[in-house]
């Protein structure tokens, strides 16, 4: 039934990463100082989409791992969002950060340590976590160490046997290119979201168009993020019988791929986009929404965290 879902709390697991921004004034200096601003924020893939979902009023529920030191104050930057939040303290690691530069033309460069959140365990994804959810999202950063991988698989798993439909976001170009298995690690997702580079590493082909189509053999929905190009959206080959309904509304017809262009927006920082995306999308796609409306808030979400500074939504005054 349309909206059956909408109550029920989307589950994310993934990254929470502490973002540091670098943006150069000028020119880099090789051997010399570059004036530059730089300013910490609070991201992570998984985070990310988790405090979007909440600033768009949806139900979600997020685990992850962070560093002990700092693990309370990451817990309330996700809890102001509205995410009910299961985040484990680690003793050894800090909280994984990142150095994102970013270029004057908005292109960004990432320096990644992952830090805690390569030490999430079974223990901080246990299947109570799925308790009444609506979706499992899972990014695809927990996927790429063999630690985290076993654990979000896991869960995985448990939402397959209780019949709870599983998103994946692809997450990175670079890390895929070491995780040739990565295809087969989600081929239990319904809904799978990818970059147009990313896609192209996963099927082969360099043509987004196409690329969606290799992906809709293997998913019952995909979404592929186009950056300023907008979007392409298709039905898979697989009824979306989990969701008891299919985006269409019309059996298990499928519908048409859709290209959708890129909603208007200035470029303030794109930092934490594909993750906006995302949470636009499955926040409507729970509710029972066509593929059209998801893909249309998922856009309007993306072009709303380009025009602020960093990857999660600016909490609002007071």
């Amino acid at each position: 039934m349309p909206g059956a879902n909408a109550s029920k709390p989307i589950v994310v697991v993934g990254d929470v990463i502490v973002d540091v921004i670098v943006r150069p004034r000028g020119a880099r200096a090789p051997d010399s100082d570059t004036p530059a601003s730089i300013e910490r924020r609070p991201g992570g893939s998984g985070a990310n989409v988790a405090a979007w979902l909440g600033q768009l009023g949806a139900p979600v529920r997020f685990a992850g791992r962070a560093g002990a030191a700092d693990r309370a104050e990451r817990a309330a930057e996700l809890a102001a969002a509205g995410v009910d939040v299961r985040l484990a303290a680690d003793p050894d690691r800090p909280t994984g950060a990142i150095v994102v530069v970013v270029g004057e033309d908005g292109e960004r460069a990432m320096f990644t340590d992952r830090g805690a959140n390569e030490a999430l365990t079974a223990g901080d994804l246990p299947p109570s976590l799925l308790d009444g959810a609506a979706l499992l999202h899972v990014s695809g950063y927990a996927l790429f160490a063999p630690g985290p991988r076993a654990a979000a698989l896991g869960l995985m798993a448990a939402a397959i046997e209780r019949g709870i439909p599983i998103s994946v976001d692809c997450a990175s170009e670079s890390f895929l290119r070491d995780a040739s298995e990565f295809a087969d690690w989600i081929a239990g997702a319904t809904v799978c979201f990818a970059n147009a580079d990313e896609a192209a590493v996963l099927t082969g082909q360099d043509d987004p168009a196409a690329a969606a189509a290799v992906l809709a053999e293997r998913h019952a929905v995909v979404a592929l993020k186009r950056g300023g190009d907008g979007a392409i959206v298709t039905e898979g080959v697989r009824p979306l019988t989990e969701r008891g309904q299919t985006p269409s509304g019309k059996g298990s017809e499928p519908v048409a791929p859709l290209s959708l262009p890129a909603v208007a927006a200035t470029l303030v920082d794109p930092t934490g986009a594909g993750d906006a995306f995302c949470a636009g999308f499955l926040a409507r796609w729970v509710g029972g929404a066509d593929l059209a409306a998801c893909a249309h808030a998922a856009l309007e979400t993306a072009a709303a965290a380009i025009a602020q500074p960093g990857g999660r939504p600016t909490p609002s005054p007071g």
